[in-house]
């Protein structure tokens, strides 16, 4: 009698284990690049804005493309609608606050903080625009000593106001 028994090719054994450690390295090498970019995009983005005093206190800022922010003083918004320039200046909001609201009101009062002029080219007047509203501007400080934004986003002060009444005034109670 003939001896009817199967086994497997021994190149087929090999062929599984190399596509396994191909598939392993490339789980690695996908892995460890999104480390990398993770890890980058931390310590790159770890602060979403510098403030105007940043900007203006380090010279290695001036010309790079950054994030600031600061509040609007209302009074120096200036829009000329027939070529489409936005030029106003914002005022330093120091790093740490409790209420944005207040902190953005008691910069403006600051006479002693640091001002920044703007100026945004090819752009509408936003409607949030004014006084006591936080700016966010991407843009570049030029050597004239005006920052040139790219970018304006604006956040409305009436937002962050607290929900009390004025000194003198009662609330009226809410239904419950």
């Amino acid at each position: 009698m003939t001896d009817v028994s199967w086994a497997k090719p021994k190149g087929a054994q090999k062929k599984k284990r190399s596509e396994r450690v191909k598939f392993i390295a490339a789980g690695l090498l996908i892995l460890v690049a999104v480390l990398v970019l993770l890890i980058s995009g931390t310590l790159q983005g770890a602060r979403y804005f510098i403030t105007v005093d940043d900007l203006l206190s380090d010279s290695t800022y001036q010309g790079r493309t950054v994030r600031i922010a600061g509040a609007v003083d209302g009074e120096s918004i200036d829009y000329d609608s027939e070529r489409a320039i936005i030029r106003f200046e914002i005022v330093n909001i120091p790093n740490e606050y409790e209420d944005l609201a207040t902190a953005l009101r008691e910069a403006l009062r600051d006479s002693n903080a640091r001002r920044l002029k703007i100026l945004v080219e090819d752009a509408a007047i936003p409607d949030l625009l004014q006084h006591e509203a936080q700016a966010i501007l991407t843009g570049a400080l030029g050597r004239d000593g005006v920052f040139a934004a790219t970018e304006l986003l604006l956040k409305c002060p009436s937002r962050f106001e607290e929900s009390t009444a004025p000194e003198g005034l009662s609330r009226i109670p809410e239904h419950q």
